[in-house]
């Protein structure tokens, strides 16, 4: 297991949509694997493939409280196939955004149907923040950000701020 880096915005990688897991071989595995470490490294609750540079449809998370028992959770091609009406709002952030909160309004519970590592079909109901984390990291699997979901005034000075970030670490490179 190894910590990969991270994609940070404004990299075109997290704009692409990523392609389904055809099953879950040894690099599938090995990929879920540095993902958790990686996670667990930043320290993150959440995190897609294509943050770590693989535009594929894999997603880890664990929502567990960091003094609690950790409860890794790896889902391959999650879907979501269902969503509730009632809405809730939560501060989301992002290990691709480093250091930018704002709150976020989604559906309150969620059904998503995933392959876990044996490749067997589950489908899960979350609410809270399992369902607002796991319909943060869907979003990464089709190119979409949680900073897609606020003003544009707002998402343009967020995009303008790591764009110069990313600018001052490419002239110190």
């Amino acid at each position: 297991m190894s910590v990969r880096p991270l994609v940070i915005l404004p990299d075109t990688q997290l704009r692409l949509i990523s392609k389904p897991v055809t099953g879950a071989d040894k690099e599938i595995r090995t990929l879920i694997e540095d993902m958790f470490e990686t996670m667990y490294d930043a320290p993150g609750i959440g995190l897609a493939a294509i943050q770590v540079g693989a535009p594929v449809r894999a997603v880890t998370v664990d929502v567990s409280k960091r003094e609690d028992k950790q409860e890794p959770l790896a889902l391959l091609n999650p879907e979501i196939v269902w969503r509730s009406e009632e809405m809730r709002e939560m501060e989301e952030g992002c290990l691709s955004i480093p250091e930018y909160y704002e709150a976020v309004e989604r559906p309150d519970r969620i059904r998503v149907k995933y392959r876990d590592l044996d490749f067997k079909e589950h489908e899960i109901e979350a609410d809270g923040i399992l369902a607002t984390c796991l319909q943060h990291e869907v979003d990464h699997l089709n190119g979409v950000l949680f900073i897609d979901y606020l003003s544009k005034l707002k998402r343009d000075r967020v995009m303008k701020k790591f764009a110069k970030q990313a600018k001052l670490r490419s002239e110190e490179a």
